[in-house]
Order: structure tokens, then C-alpha cells, then sequence
């Protein structure tokens, strides 16, 4: 694998606050900063509201992180085709791709573009998702807290190793958010409102599966402060809720539609990692 931070950009103003979240990650990381840009296949694209023509997008980004982040290694790669391929393929071996919510496209309504979509669906690396909200001065919510949506049952290994090594790095804690549902069967019996006993009973179950799918990262990562969460919620919105207090929530893809639909809620970047 390439130890190579790669960075999607179009015109808008939204991918450069992404590219410029890529510039303070590949600092930290010690890592060179590819930033690409995909054009259309079929000749000029016209430049509309922006001076820069689409060959020279990647180049003029490249430029301006250099001189926000002194130190920065960064190069401008050109890509021609549709974005969705042409980023999932340049990404394939890559640390980390990162790109806005939305870029240049679509309509003034929409919080989540469909090339970011589509990689969050099928991107074979870790996807991180920056809102335009976002801006190189700081994150949306608090720098000091890494978010991780966990299924506890079934803990995503690599989703797990991305929120430690990026806390660990950023010396920041870690929030492990473990969600969970009352028990079909056992709800099914009670036609009145669950006993406040039997709830704690089965919150308690939850919250020592959460502390054992913890402790051997807890291990590897002793710095890593941890704060473990179980919450009697659907995930997409409790991670949303987190959102609003953190730096980064990390997600694995395996978990359904909890990315997809956090995405368009999300107050802060959000990592999206394959099994």
C-alpha cells in the first residue's frame, strides 16, 4: 500500500475546507498529500462562476496548502472520467481519501453530493467526509474528542484501529458510542412500559459487551483516554448528537445505513471505513 493521503477537489469552496482538513492529516501523519481532481472525458468543461480552468484546479489547490502549511509535501494529479471511479480507483491503495460532502454539483439544497455517496458505499479505503461547515481553524465541534460508532456485538476491527490510531496521534480521547435496542422477544411479553429494573438489567449486558470489545485496544493504545457511551437510541442519531462535540466520528461500512444516513446530519468529518 501507498502511505499516501489522497485529496478530491472541483471548484467549489467546499472541497478546498476538505483538502484543507487533508493538509492538517497528512502534517500530523508525516504523510505526502496527493490532491486530485477529476474532469469531464469529453473535452472542456465550461468554467461558469470559477477563473480556473479544470486542468489546472488540482495545481492551483496544491499551491495554496503549500502556502497555508509550510512543510506540507503535496503533488497535483489530473484525472479524466467519471468522479465516483476515477477517485475509488486513484484511492485503491491509498491511506486515506478525503473529500467534501458536496462539491460544485447539484442544487443549493442538498447537504450530501453524489459522488461522496458512492465512495462512502464502495470506496475500498477509509472515506473521511468534511462538511463545509468545517474550517482549517478548527473543527466544527471540539478538536479533542475522536468519536467511534461501535456494534459491540460485532466490532468493525479496522473502524476500531482508525479511531485509536487518529486519537493517539491527535492525543485527543476517545468517545466509543455503543447503541442498542430492548429485547424483541422480552418487549414483545409487556403490553405496559418496560420495568426500569429489566431495562438496567439488559443496559448493563450491553455495557459489559462494549468494555469487552474495548479491552484489547484499550491495551494497544494506553495513552488513548476512553469514554465508553451505551445509549438506548438509533445509531445515525446518536452519532449525529456526538457530532456536534467532536473532531471526527469514525464508522464502519458494514454497518448498514448508519453512514449514510449520518451524512447529511453530520456537524463535524466523518470517517467511513470498509471491513
Amino acid at each position: 500500500m501507498e502511505r499516501v493521503i489522497i485529496s478530491g477537489v472541483d471548484r467549489s469552496a467546499r472541497s478546498r475546507v476538505a483538502a484543507d482538513w487533508a493538509a492538517h492529516e497528512a502534517l500530523l501523519r508525516e504523510l505526502p498529500l496527493r490532491v486530485a481532481h477529476v474532469q469531464a472525458p469529453h473535452g472542456p468543461v465550461a468554467l461558469g462562476r470559477s477563473a480556473e480552468r479544470p486542468e489546472s484546479v488540482a495545481t492551483h489547490v496544491v499551491a495554496q496548502l503549500r502556502e497555508r502549511h509550510p512543510g506540507l509535501k503535496a503533488d497535483a494529479l489530473t484525472l479524466t472520467g467519471a468522479p465516483t471511479p476515477a477517485l475509488r480507483e486513484a484511492a485503491a491503495d491509498a491511506e486515506l481519501l478525503i473529500l467534501g460532502l458536496r462539491g460544485e454539483g447539484g442544487h443549493a439544497g442538498m447537504t450530501l453530493g453524489s459522488t461522496a455517496a458512492a465512495l462512502a458505499a464502495r470506496c475500498p479505503r477509509p472515506l473521511v467526509l468534511v462538511p463545509g461547515t468545517h474550517t482549517g481553524d478548527g473543527p466544527a465541534g471540539r478538536a479533542d474528542t475522536v468519536t467511534l460508532g461501535i456494534d459491540a456485538r460485532n466490532p468493525a476491527e479496522d473502524a476500531l484501529g482508525l479511531a485509536f490510531t487518529t486519537a493517539s496521534l491527535h492525543g485527543t480521547r476517545l468517545h466509543a458510542v455503543h447503541t442498542w435496542t430492548l429485547p424483541e422477544k422480552e418487549a414483545a411479553r409487556h403490553p405496559f412500559p418496560v420495568l426500569e429494573e429489566d431495562r438496567a438489567t439488559w443496559e448493563d449486558q450491553e455495557v459489559q459487551l462494549l468494555a469487552d470489545a474495548l479491552k484489547p485496544w484499550r491495551g494497544t493504545y494506553p495513552d488513548v483516554d476512553v469514554l465508553e457511551d451505551v445509549v438506548l437510541l438509533d445509531p445515525a442519531v446518536a452519532l449525529a448528537h456526538t457530532s456536534e462535540s467532536s473532531g471526527l466520528v469514525v464508522v464502519g461500512r458494514r454497518s448498514g445505513g448508519t453512514a449514510l444516513a449520518l451524512l447529511p446530519h453530520t456537524r463535524c468529518p466523518v470517517a467511513v471505513v470498509p471491513a
